[in-house]
């Protein structure tokens, strides 16, 4: 063999090799950037829903677990959609999944929205059902939020199922009416 060939091929697998490590480094920093967002995002939107929903803050220490999601969505004349990001927590043992969101809308309409959402699961199957098998949230759903905590429904949420609760939160304060029709979430394979 060639010592020379030999030395050169080492000295290019070396390169290369050395080539790719920042790359997976820079790789692994972004997702864990792209999860502190999500993370600051999921703190601001509890704090703002404890400030207009008291109540919600102990809905949600009881509950199974809950998911925090942030969406930005836009409708052009018949079509529109959305996406947005988020994450499920596990009250018992506190894991975190990272989950993502789609939205499809269709109708008349113009206009851009923003909204975050934070679901309440008071059963653990209803929340691992979410986190494991996605869930869509049906064009068809149309719902209230509850005005009183009467029949085990929480003050100010939506009632999505029994035992499964939603916060749709504006800029103006919580909805009352379910505008994330047509929604699916589903896990982030990147963040996970």
């Amino acid at each position: 063999m060639n010592p020379r060939l030999s030395w050169s091929t080492a000295l290019l697998a070396a390169f290369l090799l050395s080539a790719s490590l920042p790359t997976a480094s820079f790789a692994a920093s972004k997702a864990e950037d792209a999860r502190a967002d999500i993370r600051k995002t999921t703190t601001e939107t509890l704090n703002k829903l404890y400030k207009t929903q008291p109540s919600a803050r102990n809905a949600i220490a009881k509950s199974a677990g809950y998911a925090v999601f942030s969406n930005f969505g836009m409708k052009i004349f018949l079509a529109g959609g959305g996406s947005g990001k988020g994450v499920a927590v596990n009250n018992k043992t506190k894991a975190e999944t990272f989950m993502k969101m789609v939205e499809v809308q269709a109708g008349l309409g113009i206009g851009v929205k923003k909204f975050r959402l934070v679901w309440v699961f008071q059963n653990k199957s209803d929340f691992d059902a979410f986190v494991n098998s996605g869930w869509e949230l049906g064009a068809q759903a149309g719902a209230t939020a509850k005005t009183g905590d009467k029949g085990g429904g929480l003050e100010g949420a939506i009632s999505i199922k029994p035992g499964v609760y939603l916060y749709q939160i504006t800029d103006d304060g919580l909805a009352a009416e379910l505008t994330a029709k047509g929604t699916k979430y589903y896990k982030d394979e990147d963040l996970n």
